[in-house]
């Protein structure tokens, strides 16, 4: 009895671990963003740094490069970590956490241009079933005059499924 009821526990905990070990964005509202994401110990993380848009076009001698308003900003920002995390064997569904930090626009009586943003989020994000948690605040400045968006991100796979434990065949 002893033999088959020892497999037999260990092989219901590896199910019971298996199960919670996913990770599970919960957003029941169907939202842009998830209302919260779990993220079980175990799982492999990547944390991408706050990232700024590339300059439009080179700049002309002694000028400032242009950026481009907040919606062309936010595309360069999440084409840039859409590649970072794809080098790193992660894609933007496995993105949990982000953080959205946007300077008043000019152009917007210096408030910040959610609206913008949000078209360019929507070309990554719009489509996909897994969205992060994220908080959007609008900041004073960036690093370098003309930035109007950065972003980072945290991503998370889950630990590997463990192999079902097999109960040893019955003895006759």
């Amino acid at each position: 009895m002893r033999k088959i009821l020892i497999p037999a526990v260990l092989a219901a905990f590896a199910a019971a671990g298996a199960a919670r070990a996913e990770i599970v964005h919960i957003n029941p509202t169907k939202s842009f963003i998830a209302q919260a994401v779990t993220v079980p110990a175990g799982s492999d993380m990547i944390y991408v740094s706050g990232l700024t848009p590339d300059p439009v076009a080179p700049p002309a001698a002694g000028a400032q490069p242009q950026f481009g308003d907040t919606k062309a900003q936010a595309i360069s920002v999440l084409g840039k970590i859409k590649k970072t995390l794809e080098d790193q064997g992660y894609s933007l569904s496995d993105v949990v956490m982000m953080r959205v930090l946007l300077v008043g626009d000019p152009a917007k009586g210096g408030t910040m241009d959610f609206a913008g943003m949000m078209e360019g989020y929507n070309s990554f994000y719009g489509s996909l079933e897994n969205k992060p948690a994220r908080i959007t605040s609008q900041v004073v400045a960036l690093a370098r005059p003309g930035l109007l968006v950065e972003i980072e991100a945290q991503a998370a796979k889950a630990p590997a499924k463990p192999a079902m434990a097999k109960a040893p065949a019955k003895k006759k």
